[in-house]
């Protein structure tokens, strides 16, 4: 199963015109988005906001992670501070799966944002968080925080805005797209053998684990006759009919 670097913002100096700070509102933004990545089965680490860019960065280039997602909000250049919205998803122009990612977060997050023509792309490589990353990396600067009606939009559409963002790693990762439910502790109820947590939700698809009768695990998310299944230190699907909660 895949599992990602999340990022958000440690600009702790970065004020919203509407009150609040740019670091303080991704981490929302984060913690909104923690249920639905465990409903689909997407791993993830996470920075802190005692970090910084650069500390994210390392971090992350210590380990091995699928794919880095910075979360970012944005400021009008001197002189024009206030008069510009927007999104922009960064990529780095070197990176295939970076731009991939890039057109796909940009395609999901139009259909929430009020002026979806300013909801683009931009390649860089002057951003550390996409240029340094060892993983394909996306930063998105969601909305300009001088501005007040995106400052009002971010703020009163953070669960949305987060259900979307693991939307778009879903479709990224090929995966479909489960919606959390209240985490349940289970029990695997075969009759003999064992039971297959496996990397998607097919019966063909290749196997993490076999688990016997009576393991523990714990649900996260149900589909089409699977569950999202935590089994020790493993995140796979398993036919929900052998899983008693």
């Amino acid at each position: 199963m895949p599992i990602i670097y999340l990022s958000p913002s440690t600009q702790e100096q970065n004020y919203y015109v509407i009150g609040g700070t740019e670091e303080y509102y991704m981490n929302r933004l984060a913690d909104a988005m923690v249920p639905y990545l465990l409903s689909n089965g997407i791993q993830y680490v996470r920075n802190t906001p005692e970090m910084t860019a650069a500390s994210s960065i390392r971090q992350a280039n210590e380990g091995w992670y699928d794919f880095y997602l910075a979360l970012h909000s944005n400021a009008a250049g001197e002189g024009n501070y206030g008069n510009v919205r927007g999104i922009i998803a960064f990529y780095y122009p070197g990176s295939v799966n970076g731009h991939r990612a890039a057109d796909i977060f940009v395609k999901n997050l139009k259909e929430i944002y009020p002026l979806p023509d300013l909801v683009r792309t931009q390649a860089t490589t002057a951003l550390g968080e996409v240029a340094r990353s060892r993983a394909p990396a996306v930063l998105i600067e969601i909305g300009y925080h001088d501005n007040q009606q995106d400052a009002l939009w971010l703020t009163s559409r953070i669960t949305a805005i987060a259900q979307n963002l693991v939307r778009s790693l879903t479709e990224y990762f090929g995966l479909p797209f489960i919606w959390p439910m209240d985490p349940a502790d289970g029990t695997v109820a075969v009759g003999s053998g064992t039971l297959n947590l496996r990397v998607r939700p097919e019966k063909d698809a290749p196997i993490l684990a076999s688990m016997p009768n009576g393991a523990a695990v714990r649900v996260y998310g149900q589909w089409q006759g699977w569950y999202v299944v935590h089994y020790g230190g493993l995140v796979g699907y398993a036919v929900s009919e052998f899983i008693y909660i």
